[in-house]
């Protein structure tokens, strides 16, 4: 019986090692996987590549990840907001990385690395820094930047309600970053507020597919 449910957060963030790349779905405030990071916080985990549309908030999550020292660098699109200053400390003192990808970019990397492609080419930062180092080709006359797919080892994902397969259904704006980081991981582990009886998701619903899910985890909002 396939079962992926697992009993709280702690056991499943267990086996996240020393140095792994992790992504984490979120839009802004929407879809953040916050009980998530505070469990690998308790874990210990650290040298991480974390990968996500944000770089933290006020000090949980992710920040408070990056307060403690577990963080090596982040990729992201936005990592300047209001409450992000944790991270912008620790970027002026030299102590976490930073690769900044346009948001359309960062989605295409990570949907990418999810459908098996081997990159793909944009205009998109053709002409700035961030192009700098990067195959630029000419087609039709215009001027692309390469960019290769983003995978991760573990994806760490919010949504809304799942089954014990793992099939997912989402809760609007989280529904950005969280079905292609959930293809992209090669662990996915995601939180839900809901878990129903098999059959109960409307299969026209169900965004992410159980077979991109390993472990769920129920957590009360």
């Amino acid at each position: 019986m396939i079962d992926k449910i697992v009993q709280d957060v702690d056991a499943a963030v267990a086996g996240i090692f020393d140095g792994a790349v992790v992504m984490a779905s979120g839009f802004g405030g929407a879809g953040v996987p916050n009980p998530l990071f505070e469990a690998l916080r308790r874990q210990g985990a650290k040298d991480l590549t974390v990968v996500g549309n944000n770089a933290g908030n006020a000090t949980y999550g992710l920040a408070g990840l990056m307060q403690d020292g577990r963080v090596r660098k982040v990729i992201c699109s936005y990592p300047r907001q209001a409450d992000s200053y944790v991270f912008e400390e620790l970027w002026r003192a030299g102590k976490v990385e930073l690769e900044l990808v346009p948001q359309g970019t960062l989605a295409e990397r990570i949907r990418a690395a999810g459908a098996g492609l081997g990159g793909f080419y944009t205009k998109t930062s053709y002409g700035t820094e961030l192009a700098r180092g990067k195959e630029v080709r000419v087609i039709n006359g215009e001027h692309y930047v390469f960019e290769p797919p983003l995978h991760a080892d573990f994806a760490l994902v919010k949504a809304r309600a799942a089954d014990r397969w793992g099939n997912l259904v989402y809760r609007k704006a989280a529904r950005n970053f969280g079905p292609p980081m959930a293809m992209a991981g090669k662990t996915t582990i995601v939180q839900v507020a809901e878990i129903v009886p098999l059959g109960q998701l409307d299969p026209e619903h169900i965004v992410t597919p159980g077979i991109f899910v390993d472990r769920v985890v129920r957590v009360e909002e």
